[in-house]
């Protein structure tokens, strides 16, 4: 779906809809004003009544009178005049396009920039408009056939600029929008698809598919022969299990001069998860698909770098395997060699994700980085700590984590900072081995990144641990796409 801008009167405009901001409570939009009478009148006669309320997402369809130039107007509801908050207004935005499914229409006009949001700026309003718009119109569609959703006919959402908005600040911030959107999208896609499709091949297949689109990516992708050359014996343990071998993707973004060292985003890419010997429980086991949300929201943060061809250089590296049982699968008291040369106890084969994550993280430092940012579903104390609403943030640098937070408040993808202190480093001690990859039943978080920390010590790091926020379970199950709007914000504010 396309977003343009759309600078002419109100009055003037033709489409088969338009979808107009009305409100709870003062005084109503000036661009009510400018319709033709018949419309106010039917405007009025609505709100009046009570059929529109003007509450956050509340919606009223209505069809014009005949032989005028709209056909349809969608009101929306964007609580009090000029109390309209963030979250009021991506309400307003999922309720319209949400309405817009079921309507046999290509194209809608939209006046929802006409709004005061709190504290928000007009690209703000923009960017959240498309991307809400976006995240409402997502549908899963790969593997289904006689069930799949019927598809929605829009095609264009024209923005209207009202005020002193300008087009040009409209075709801005959608072009930033529409390719973040892209990156969600299509970590959405990667995410939702099936374990048995979406494989460690399947992952490299799709980042050299990306290379080949966008002159900016160089993509390399190591085998398993070439990794073990490399000393990296924690990641090839966990592929052991299984019969679908490993990959190390990277993904390089040269946007910017070659001395400018990049940011270095690693992505855990468990695409099957099953626990290994330490078998996971068979309830909701299907949800391990999910445990390459971290990989894929790396790939998808680098369509976007590539997409705009930002001026900075961005590396994503994916750690991509599978963790099954198997006569050779890790056993529980089995060690390890890094490619950090530090040895590991395998006290658990479920927490898997740190042995393929702290190679990749030694590999990252041969990009000379200014940081990393390791990305991955990691541990269920996450989940436990900070539900599904916050992805568990860890540094071994404050600004560093000051960033992040501050890219996910104007995201609005969320993290909260918890503590990396050397108190909790002897819970990972071992009597047989360098470290031991669990540290005990309590802090699970925080000693999954303590273990990570090990392998991060020569560089600025950071550790997003997103088991909770990645995908929703139940009736709405699917990936969220999080956290590619925080890390793309985080890169442009850098950009």
């Amino acid at each position: 779906m396309q977003f343009v801008s759309k600078s002419s009167p109100i009055a003037n405009i033709t489409s088969p809809c338009l979808i107009l901001p009305v409100y709870s409570k003062g005084k109503q939009s000036k661009l009510i004003e400018t319709l033709d009478s018949d419309l106010q009148t039917l405007i009025s006669t609505v709100l009046k009544q009570g059929d529109a309320s003007g509450k956050p997402g509340n919606t009223l369809l209505l069809q014009a009178p005949k032989d005028g130039k709209l056909k349809r107007v969608l009101l929306v509801g964007l609580g009090e005049q000029g109390k309209t908050r963030a979250e009021d207004f991506n309400s307003a935005v999922c309720a319209a396009f949400t309405a817009l499914k079921s309507l046999p229409v290509k194209t809608v006009c939209c006046a929802l920039l006409d709004t005061d949001v709190t504290g928000k700026d007009s690209e703000w309003k923009v960017r959240q408009l498309i991307l809400s718009a976006r995240e409402t119109m997502y549908q899963y569609t790969e593997t289904l056939t006689t069930s799949a959703p019927e598809a929605h006919r829009l095609t264009t959402c024209q923005l209207l600029a009202c005020g002193n908005l300008k087009p040009s600040v409209i075709d801005k911030a959608a072009n930033i929008a529409s390719s973040i959107a892209n990156g969600i999208n299509s970590a959405k896609k990667l995410a939702n698809l099936p374990g048995n499709i979406c494989t460690p091949s399947y992952l490299a297949e799709h980042a050299k598919a990306l290379g080949k689109q966008h002159k900016s990516l160089k993509i390399t992708v190591l085998e398993e022969a070439q990794m073990e050359k490399l000393g990296m014996g924690s990641l090839l343990s966990v592929s052991r299990g299984s019969r679908q071998p490993a990959k190390l993707i990277s993904l390089e973004h040269k946007g910017a001069a070659a001395s400018q060292k990049p940011i270095v985003l690693v992505g855990k890419g468990l695409t099957f998860d099953a626990g290994g010997i330490s078998i996971k429980p068979s309830a909701a086991m299907d949800e391990m698909k999910y445990d390459m949300c971290g990989g894929a929201s790396v790939l998808g943060v680098m369509q976007m770098c590539a997409e705009l061809n930002l001026p900075i250089n961005v590396v994503g590296v994916v750690p991509a395997s599978e963790n099954l049982p198997d006569g050779d699968a890790n056993k529980p008291g089995d060690i390890v060699t890094s490619m950090a040369g530090l040895t590991i106890e395998i006290l658990n084969t479920d927490a898997e994700g740190r042995l393929i994550l702290c190679d990749a993280l030694t590999y990252s430092a041969k990009f000379k980085p200014d940081v990393v940012i390791d990305i991955a579903t990691l541990t269920g104390a996450c989940v436990v700590a900070l539900g599904k609403h916050a992805t568990g943030l860890l540094a071994n640098n404050d600004d560093l984590a000051n960033e992040l937070l501050d890219a996910g408040q104007k995201a609005g993808d969320k993290a909260w900072q918890l503590p990396l202190w050397d108190e909790y480093k002897p819970q990972l001690k071992s009597n047989f081995a360098d470290l031991a990859n669990i540290g005990g039943p309590g802090a699970g978080t925080i000693t999954a990144a303590c273990f990570l920390s090990r392998f991060t010590e020569d560089y600025r790091w950071a550790h997003l641990d997103i088991a909770g926020t990645a995908w929703k379970s139940g009736a709405d199950k699917g990936a969220t796409g999080r956290p590619v709007h925080m890390l793309s914000q985080f890169i442009l504010d850098r950009c």
